[in-house]
Formats: structure tokens, C-alpha cells, sequence
């Protein structure tokens, strides 16, 4: 990268007050004993909190940031969800932006024609919530599972759906072809499956005889863009809890004492809490490079996302474990949030490939094979 290609990974005045509108809204609508409720009784039977995506999309039009305007979205950049994703995983929110405004919306980008278009608008407009009919454990690179198209229609079963259970529409693959399916429509059974994290829910999809409409007869292209997007914009995500376990349990560390003092100052938690400052430094470093390299459109993209992959997965872990730990007694309450995150971020560990899985792809990318 030459002198002039080098980018500024700073977060700007305007990503920061985007972070500030989002953190203040999620503050009133999401915060952990509401994200407890609903995952342990839905009011609605809905895993996704509905009223919380209608202030995240009507209210503050976030699932078009990566639609351009002449299509309905907001013209922004990966750079701005990267921001909001960082927000949300802090949280643990229970709403399908990863899945929806930005894997499914990155794919229907790779597609042309009327009905992609008209996808993405709604996509833009949150009226809509889509997903990708890919197993969540697939990585950029991998080859997928798809359906059969038969005489107009889709048969066959895919399983490991991440959001499926809340979308309106989802993007299927069948016999190489791209196809978008309304959910609600007869011959589509969603039926929902066991999942660690239950802000996330998986499902299995079985289509029999599901009317379908052709978005693009190349779906690898297509599929791959919004996986790649998926990945490397996941590690904002993951940073986000990173962050939220390492804020949270400095704060409790102050705030116990044990033999009359901070068990804070307590020398084994300093070491322990400042080589977790250091991964959570060096994970932003990661999760914002691959978002700038996605919104510069960089030939370096793919490397970005391997690496971001690589490392901040088990930053993430890592943290939620410490601060699980850290807490002690009270951490291992289902009332205290810790267990929100360590599930959002164990379930993350597998989401658009392993660690392991990008870290082949990334000596792959850069030549640099294991002996």
C-alpha cells in the first residue's frame, strides 16, 4: 500500500455522534432485563424485538446504510454500521441487523434487475426483514448447500438459518441460481432450532413446491459478497462485547472489596484485565480495518475480513469468559447480563467460519502456507 492509499481508521465526528444516537436509543429500548424478558417469554412470539427494529429502521433509518439513495437506503458506508454493530453487540440486541440490513442487503447488491431492486428498498425501508439461506457456520469461501428448482418452485431443506424465524422474505440458492421466497406464503415451514444464543435464533427452512423469484443465475458471486460482508463486519459486532465485558467488570473490580480493599487492585486482576485491554485494542484495530477496507472497496478486502475473523472471535470469547469469571458469584446469575454475551459471543466463535477456517484462508490470500 503506497503512502497515498494509506486509510484513517479514526472513527469520525460523524461516526461518533452516530454511536452516541444509537447507544442513547438502545439505552431506552434494550436494556438487560428487557433483552431477558423476551428471550424467556416473547409477548409477541417473535424472537426479535420488533419495537426496537422500528426505532432502529423508521426512527433512525439504519437497515438502508449500505443501500445507495437512488435505491431507497442512505448512501453510507460499512464504516457507519460498523459503528452500529459495535453498539448492538454491546447490548446483545435482539434484532436481525447483522442478518437482514447487512448480509442479506450485500447480497441482493451483487444481484441486478427489477427484483433486487425492489428488495433492497424494501430491505432499506425495515418494512422488509430478509436473510440468507445459508447455514450460519459457512464461511466467505466455502461451498453451500442450496434447494432444487423445479417447474417455477423450490423443494428440498436447509437448516442452521440464522434469523429465519423472524424474516419476511429470504434468498435462496437452488442449482446455481439466486431466488428470493416469501415466507409466508404456503409450501415454506420454518421451524426453529435449538440455538446457544437466543437473541440469534437458527431454523430449519423446508420448501415444498415454494413459488420463487429469480434474483441472479450466478448465486456463488452473490452469496460469497454477502458472506464476506457478514464476516468482516461481525468482528465490529464482537468487538462490541468485547468492550461491554471489559467496561463492565473493571467497574465491578472497583466496586467489590474484599479485605477491605478493591479486589481491583489486586495485582493477578490487573495483569489479567490489562492483557485483555490489549487484545480488545488490537481486535478494534482489526474489525475497523476490514470495515474501511469493504468501504473503499479495497483489493485487500478479503485478507481484511480473514484477519478480522482470525482474531477478534476469540477476543470476544475470551473477554465474556474473564468477566464472567471476574464477577464472581453474582456472574453466574441468570439475572446479570454476562451469560447474554457470552452466549452472543460463543455463538459469533462459528458465525461465517471458525477462526481456524479464516486463518487457512488468510495463509491462502498471502501465500503463506503451513508447513
Amino acid at each position: 500500500m503506497t503512502q497515498s492509499e494509506q486509510r484513517d481508521l479514526l472513527y469520525s465526528e460523524e461516526e461518533e455522534a452516530l454511536r452516541s444516537a444509537v447507544r442513547a436509543l438502545l439505552a431506552d429500548h434494550c436494556d438487560a432485563a428487557t433483552v431477558l424478558a423476551r428471550i424467556e417469554s416473547p409477548a409477541d412470539g417473535s424472537p426479535h424485538d420488533r419495537e426496537l427494529w422500528k426505532a432502529l429502521t423508521d426512527g433512525m433509518g439504519l437497515a438502508g446504510l449500505l443501500v445507495p439513495e437512488e435505491l431507497g437506503g442512505q448512501g453510507a458506508t460499512h464504516r457507519e454500521v460498523a459503528v452500529v454493530l459495535e453498539e448492538l453487540g454491546r447490548a446483545v440486541a435482539p434484532v436481525p441487523y447483522l442478518t437482514s440490513a447487512v448480509v442479506a442487503t450485500e447480497t441482493l447488491l451483487g444481484c441486478a434487475g427489477p427484483e433486487a431492486t425492489e428488495l433492497l428498498a424494501a430491505l432499506a425501508a425495515g418494512r422488509t426483514v430478509g436473510a440468507l439461506a445459508v447455514g450460519l457456520a459457512v464461511a466467505p469461501r466455502d461451498a453451500f448447500q442450496g434447494v432444487r428448482h423445479e417447474a417455477g418452485a423450490l423443494h428440498g431443506e436447509l437448516t442452521g438459518i440464522a434469523d429465519a424465524a423472524g424474516a419476511d422474505v429470504l434468498l435462496v440458492p437452488a442449482d446455481g441460481a439466486l431466488y428470493a421466497v416469501d415466507t409466508a406464503q404456503g409450501g415454506v415451514t420454518v421451524t426453529p432450532q435449538t440455538s446457544l444464543d437466543l437473541t440469534r435464533p437458527l431454523a430449519a427452512v423446508t420448501f415444498d413446491a415454494a413459488r420463487a423469484r429469480e434474483l441472479t443465475r450466478d448465486a456463488g458471486a452473490a452469496v460469497r459478497r454477502g458472506l464476506r460482508a457478514g464476516a468482516a463486519l461481525l468482528a465490529s459486532e464482537q468487538l462490541g462485547i468485547a468492550e461491554w465485558c471489559l467496561t463492565e467488570t473493571v467497574r465491578y473490580t472497583k466496586e467489590r472489596n474484599q479485605f477491605n480493599r478493591p479486589v481491583g487492585s489486586f495485582q493477578a486482576l490487573k495483569h489479567r484485565l490489562a492483557q485483555l485491554w490489549v487484545e480488545v485494542v488490537n481486535a478494534r484495530a482489526a474489525a475497523r480495518n476490514a470495515a474501511d477496507a469493504l468501504a473503499a472497496d479495497s483489493a485487500d478486502a478479503d485478507v481484511a475480513a480473514a484477519l478480522a475473523q482470525a482474531y477478534a472471535a476469540a477476543v470476544a470469547v475470551h473477554a465474556a469468559e474473564e468477566a464472567l469469571q471476574l464477577h464472581g458469584g453474582i456472574g453466574m446469575t441468570w439475572e446479570h447480563p454476562v451469560h447474554l454475551h457470552l452466549k452472543r459471543a460463543k455463538a459469533d466463535s462459528i458465525a461465517y467460519g471458525t477462526a481456524g477456517r479464516h486463518r487457512e484462508e488468510l495463509a491462502a490470500l498471502v501465500d503463506l502456507q503451513a508447513p
